[in-house]
């Protein structure tokens, strides 16, 4: 008896492709990790919050008031004024709620997603908002951060498409809200201004945004007095949760953390694990013995709070090789609440705790810090909002829709791989048969048909032909992917294109909203851009052609 053939080896099918979080949120697939879906949105509006309203809205209004903002009851009060005195009136009533974005203080407005954030809080409210239950715009200012490399430079391109970078010299390890605005800042940003080539009509409106913002006394006063200037009209209130009168507000919910110190990040650590167990990557951990909790030391600097061991008076801590005891803290909390903040893994909960919150206008990353945090919500006695990502804009000038539509290359496909979708364009107009799509298929028939006529003759040779085959295909994409790069290379040494590109999408290597400034396009185009994102739907993605 002869023996049988041996068996081809068996392949292990391919795990399926794990979706985005933000689609696996959408579509209701981690509902251990959130109560709610943008589906429940409606929903979420019915649902009662017991809240000082009062107590809220003389809080804003006494930050508006330090902040400079103009009196929206005076007689002479412009159209923003009048407008925050309206929305902080509707802001009062027992069922209002907010939709909430919220980003660091950036330099000029920084990176063109803040303006988008803000400008998405806006249309969602609008979207939701009724005279029973009005729903109001928030951009919560992230006045306690500290990281000053993140807010200190932002990137502008002129019609001659000279790149700018202005960088501000901050001191470290300062929240943003406690340093004060330089008169040389100012001289250093109005001599950008004045060598931007732009025209005259609309760089004299961006300069006067730019008077009413460095009226203000600090870095986040700026960032927060632009805004206003930008979209207050609009109905968006401005917080900044350093501001004596809300910090106060926030010192409820900082004393419950601390009777618990270590409870909240335990819970981010366990949904931790069960993000990663998913497929997912934590985007927030909690090293043993750290807080949620920063504490703003006597010289400024902001520290991470440490548990530095539990005794019969309670919980005792450290920062900076510092020692405090609970009670220590509670004495400092009572005395000035705004220098004891929250970190990543509690920023949302305070923010939720002191407002009306529906919704929260929320990034990729952002919700892939959300997801660790139900277990904290809970501890507080409070539900998750609705996450509502965000509104994402690419902002397409003539010249740039120009020659994407010349290519046949969408602002997503390019940012995504520059040199490939420009090659791949380019070969299509060159003919290169080699690149093409049909001379690949024409290849895997062939192969195809020889394995299968080996097959027939040995059935042993298949899986070795099957082997070859992906081998060859892999290492004849690697060539195509090089010849598409040399051909956007060539190009772009005739032509500029390539660069060109890349200045307007991808500035600094990074897709456009997420580094080029919002004030690049006022500058350039008047208050068109503005418009434009006012009348987009809420959460789209879109690419918005300048005209």
């Amino acid at each position: 008896m002869s023996a049988a053939p041996p068996r081809s080896p068996s392949h292990p099918p391919s795990p399926p492709i794990l979706p985005s979080l933000t689609d696996a949120y959408r579509a209701g697939q981690l509902d251990e990790f959130f109560d709610r879906t943008p589906d429940d949105l409606r929903a979420a509006l019915t649902e009662p919050r017991e809240l000082d309203r009062a107590a809220l809205v003389a809080a804003i209004r006494a930050y508006h008031a330090d902040l400079g903002l103009p009196d929206g009851t005076a007689k002479k009060a412009d159209a923003a004024s009048k407008m925050l005195a309206a929305q902080l009136d509707l802001l009062a009533h027992p069922d209002s709620k907010v939709v909430v974005a919220g980003q660091q203080a950036g330099l000029l407005g920084g990176p063109a997603y803040s303006i988008h954030k803000a400008a998405d809080a806006i249309l969602l409210s609008r979207e939701l908002s009724s005279e029973e239950k009005p729903v109001l715009p928030v951009f919560w200012i992230a006045s306690q951060d500290h990281d000053a490399e993140e807010v200190a430079a932002t990137s502008l391109l002129d019609f001659s498409e000279r790149e700018f970078r202005p960088r501000l010299e901050l001191p470290q390890g300062i929240p943003v809200g406690r340093i004060a605005w330089q008169d040389e800042w100012t001289a250093q940003l109005l001599e950008l201004l004045s060598e931007f080539d732009a025209p005259d009509i609309h760089k004299a409106a961006v300069r006067a945004h730019l008077d009413f913002a460095f009226e203000g006394h600090t870095y986040a006063d700026v960032f927060a007095r632009l805004i206003f200037r930008l979209l207050g009209e609009h109905g968006l209130i401005v917080l900044d949760p350093l501001h004596p009168a809300l910090a106060r507000l926030m010192a409820p919910a900082l004393a419950r953390e601390l009777a618990q110190p270590l409870t909240g990040p335990e819970r981010i650590e366990t949904a931790a694990e069960q993000l990663q167990a998913r497929g997912y990557a934590p985007q927030l951990r909690r090293p043993p013995g750290a807080t949620n909790l920063f504490l703003e030391g006597e010289d400024g600097q902001r520290t991470l709070l440490r548990v530095d061991g539990l005794r019969m008076d309670g919980p005792h801590f450290e920062a900076d090789g510092r020692h405090y005891s609970h009670t220590d803290l509670l004495a400092l909390l009572d005395a000035d609440p705004s220098r004891l903040t929250p970190a990543a893994g509690l920023r949302p909960i305070i923010q939720d705790a002191l407002l009306p919150t529906a919704a929260f206008v929320v990034g990729p990353g952002e919700l892939a810090y959300a997801a660790e945090l139900r277990g904290v919500y809970e501890l507080h006695n409070l539900s998750q909002p609705i996450y509502w990502p965000r509104l994402s804009v690419t902002w397409l000038e003539p010249n740039v829709a120009r020659l994407l539509g010349r290519f046949g290359v969408t602002a997503a496909q390019f940012q995504r791989d520059p040199e490939g979708s420009l090659g791949r364009a380019l070969a299509r107009e060159q003919q290169a048969a080699a690149l093409g799509e049909e001379r690949l298929n024409t290849l895997k028939a062939q192969f195809k048909a020889l394995t299968n006529e080996l097959a027939a003759l040995d059935p042993t040779l298949k899986s070795s032909v099957q082997r070859t085959e992906k081998r060859t295909l892999t290492r004849l994409e690697r060539h195509r992917i090089q010849a598409y790069a040399a051909l956007a290379r060539a190009e772009n040494d005739k032509t500029g294109q390539l660069t060109r590109l890349k200045k307007h999408l991808l500035p600094a290597g990074h897709p456009q909203e997420r580094e080029m400034n919002f004030l690049t396009y006022l500058l350039k185009h008047g208050d068109v851009p503005l418009k434009l994102l006012l009348a987009q739907q809420a959460g789209a993605r879109v690419e918005l052609e300048i005209p």
